[in-house]
């Protein structure tokens, strides 16, 4: 289903999103209607009622009731248009359906983390069945963030200490991208994600499969697995190439120089805190801007991480 104004809006693919098109188009429409009227006759005016030479200035007209009672109804008429319109559209978007299925979203510098009532979770990736209302329940752990979705035409402050709540239903399977619409930071930019719709036989096989994650795998396949699945190749290389983080290439064993001028053997402890409390010892040359997977690695997750990063020479 697409947009009307196609070269503004991206593809509109939720149950919400047309009815939020149709209402800025009306009023994009009736603004370009009134704008080419009121810039029209004030040329026409301008040319109309000019001085010529010597003439007297055109006499002053105190008032005419017919045109002031026309330029104070149409007005009003189309502000409670949009009024009413745009109160409708809010009251959709903002009361959850009944039957929803409920995500809990957790935004942190710079990541999206979501947790399944499954016992399912995913890093920047968020997978729903098509066709059905989906509720997100947002919080985050620093500052504020915004989690929004251009093609579902929806967006939500996320913020530390409470929770606020948004929801779609998507109407075609793909895949979406979301973005942080709040500057958060120095990885803001960077604090991408995406929704994968799926039809729901497909959707439920991997909410199953990866609430049983990692399950037959050893703790080095499966920490390769979460390198990539809980966002660790966004800022750190596993070919000795300089990110935002040091890289893993040989790091397990070395001794790294720290920004309060001591040294650390990178060990499985030292790993161990970088993972759940990154600020506690910060490398030389990198800022302290690693956020803490406490709470989202459970322990087997962190011991596959350390047994991957070991083999990284």
């Amino acid at each position: 289903m697409d947009s009307s104004l196609t070269n503004i809006f991206p593809s509109s693919s939720s149950t919400i999103a047309s009815d939020v098109d149709a209402l800025f188009n009306f009023i994009f429409y009736a603004s370009a209607v009134f704008f080419s009227i009121v810039v029209g006759l004030s040329i026409l005016f301008v040319i109309r009622y000019r001085r010529r030479g010597d003439e007297p200035a055109t006499s002053q007209v105190a008032h005419n009731n017919l045109l002031e009672i026309v330029w104070t109804v149409i007005p009003t008429i189309l502000v409670l248009i949009v009024f009413f319109w745009g109160f409708k559209d809010y009251v959709r978007l903002y009361v959850v359906p009944h039957d929803a299925l409920e995500i809990k979203v957790t935004a942190q510098k710079w990541f999206w983390s979501f947790d399944y009532a499954e016992g399912a979770s995913s890093v920047n990736e968020l997978v729903v069945p098509v066709g059905h209302p989906i509720k997100l329940l947002m919080s985050s752990k620093d500052v504020i963030h915004s989690f929004a979705v251009p093609q579902f035409r929806i967006k939500m402050d996320v913020l530390p200490n409470r929770y606020t709540v948004a929801w779609f239903e998507a109407v075609d399977t793909g895949s979406y991208n979301i973005f942080c619409t709040e500057y958060c930071g120095k990885g803001h930019s960077e604090m991408l994600g995406t929704i994968r719709v799926l039809p729901a036989e497909e959707s439920a096989a991997w909410i199953e499969a990866n609430s049983n994650m990692g399950k037959g795998l050893s703790l080095e396949e499966f920490g390769a697995m979460l390198y990539k699945k809980k966002a660790c190749v966004t800022c750190h290389s596993i070919d000795g190439s300089k990110n935002t983080g040091p890289t893993f290439k040989g790091t397990f064993g070395s001794q790294e120089k720290l920004k309060d001028g001591s040294s650390v053997i990178v060990d499985e402890n030292y790993i161990r805190e970088s993972l759940l409390n990154p600020k506690a010892k910060v490398v030389e040359g990198y800022e302290p801007v690693m956020p803490t997977y406490q709470g989202i690695l459970k322990d087997r997750q962190v011991d596959a991480l350390i047994e991957y990063i070991k083999t990284l020479k």
